[in-house]
């Protein structure tokens, strides 16, 4: 497998994984953290934010990684609007969705959980429009 084909099939995979993550997360997992009782939702909040960054932190870096490989060495419209997304949910990540998660771990609250469940759905649709993206690659 040349370079790019592999730059390829890591870009797509690692992209792929997060769609169907983020789907997962935004149609079962948020919701369902609002029908953890309140004695055990610090706990439970606190577990899930350690777990999740176990499994996401590999393909979100791989995927950002492969993202600045794909801009570097082919460039166009694709590729930098691929990255212009990465951009987006990186931002959405980290200056909304991990403060709202801090709040979470220290107690539980509705319009806490609403905030959560509303503003992840800026990341499912901006992974969703990478993974479109992803699999243009194959098709272009």
């Amino acid at each position: 497998m040349e370079l790019p084909s592999l730059l390829l099939a890591a870009h797509a995979g690692a992209t792929l994984f997060m769609v169907g993550l983020i789907w997962f997360a935004q149609i079962v997992h948020y919701p369902l953290l609002g029908a953890v009782g309140p004695e055990e939702s610090v706990a439970y909040q606190r577990q899930h934010m350690h777990l999740t960054s176990l499994v996401v932190a590999g393909p979100m870096l791989l995927e950002l990684a492969t993202a600045i490989a794909l801009v570097w060495l082919v460039g166009g419209s694709l590729a930098w609007g691929g990255l212009l997304l990465i951009a987006v949910i990186w931002a959405t990540t980290g200056l909304v969705l991990v403060p709202v998660h801090d709040r979470l771990a220290q107690g539980f609250a509705s319009a806490t959980h609403r905030r959560l469940v509303r503003w992840n759905w800026v990341r499912t649709v901006a992974w969703t429009g990478r993974g479109v993206m992803a699999l243009a690659w194959f098709n272009g």
